[in-house]
């Protein structure tokens, strides 16, 4: 089984992708948070930041583009190309409320007729691959037939599923008899997305759908770093490499990030998923949630390590 990186806003940036990469590995490919060009194509300096590729020497990267504006997708299309970059990812997933208010991710798939406009501009100009990420509609999973029927019409190099429609955002189950329509009937190689958590959790998929080699983990990483090498047959991950793992990564945001609360920001950002990976962690999980300064974090953070277990799974269900 191949094994992707979801995108997740605010938390897998370059540092942390580094960082990751370095200490547990077994990832094909990571995908960045999404690119929000403006009309003329423009990219805010943290976006650009983020792609560098003096940033991402160590892993294999592919930039996500949220956009409905065809000219201001090639245009970022054209820059990445010259950073050296091959495929580029369409976003056609996110449920954000401000997102699809505009007509972007999930919001996209209830306009018909633009998106196919803006698709036949993209897949007739971009000289890179385009992949996609989609949900199944924005209402009912009755959407994603003809949405398949769209997509097949273009050369996608792969289509990454996340078997919910919009207003589902991460609630109720991921509809696998829509995943299954994919499988069936997509022209183009197929990646499954969607609270895949545990081992269990992946065999399960596994054993339903034998034919599909990829899987895009998120949520799942986050709670528990090793569950791509514990998938394949290796031991869940230590203690000691878990924490030598969060201390680089807080030492490479201090670098980096001007204050301590900048910092903090983003440690925290990560104990949401984390904690779940320690036995009764929640006194724990309080304290870090409540710190406010770095010296508070980390006693909190230490006395975790010190005095709880990780759990063989992470107890993480989304």
């Amino acid at each position: 089984m191949k094994y992707y990186f979801a995108p997740l806003e605010g938390i897998t940036g370059y540092i942390f992708r580094n960082t990751y990469q370095e200490y547990f590995g077994g990832i094909d490919t990571y995908f960045s948070p999404f690119l929000g060009p403006n009309r003329d194509g423009g990219l805010r300096s943290g976006e650009i930041n983020d792609i560098l590729p003096e940033h991402n020497s160590g892993v294999r990267l592919v930039p996500q583009i949220l956009t409905n504006d065809a000219a201001a997708f090639e245009t970022v299309a054209d820059r990445l190309r010259e950073y050296g970059y091959e495929e580029i990812n369409l976003n056609l997933g996110c449920p954000s409320g401000t997102v699809v208010a505009k007509k972007k991710g999930a919001g996209f798939l209830a306009e018909a007729e633009l998106l196919e406009r803006f698709l036949d501009d993209i897949f007739a100009r971009c000289r890179l691959r385009i992949s996609i990420k989609t949900r199944i509609g924005m209402n009912s999973p009755e959407e994603f037939p003809a949405l398949l029927e769209l997509f097949n019409r273009y050369p996608v190099s792969e289509l990454i599923v996340h078997p919910r429609v919009q207003t589902d955002f991460y609630k109720n189950q991921p509809n696998w008899d829509a995943f299954a329509c994919a499988v069936d009937g997509a022209k183009m190689p197929v990646c499954y997305n969607g609270d895949l958590f545990t081992t269990e959790d992946i065999r399960r998929f596994a054993a339903q759908f034998p034919t599909v080699q990829t899987i895009m983990l998120g949520r799942g990483l986050l709670s528990n770093p090793g569950l791509a090498a514990q998938a394949e047959g290796h031991a869940p991950i230590e203690k000691k490499r878990l924490y030598d793992f969060h201390n680089t990564l807080l030492e490479r945001y201090q670098e980096v990030l001007s204050g301590q609360r900048n910092v903090l920001f983003k440690m925290k950002e990560l104990w949401v998923y984390l904690g779940f990976l320690f036995e009764n962690h929640e006194k724990y999980a309080k304290k870090i949630r409540k710190a406010q300064t770095l010296a508070a974090y980390r006693k909190a953070v230490d006395d975790l390590f010190a005095e709880r277990e990780l759990l063989r799974e992470s107890a993480f269900t989304g």
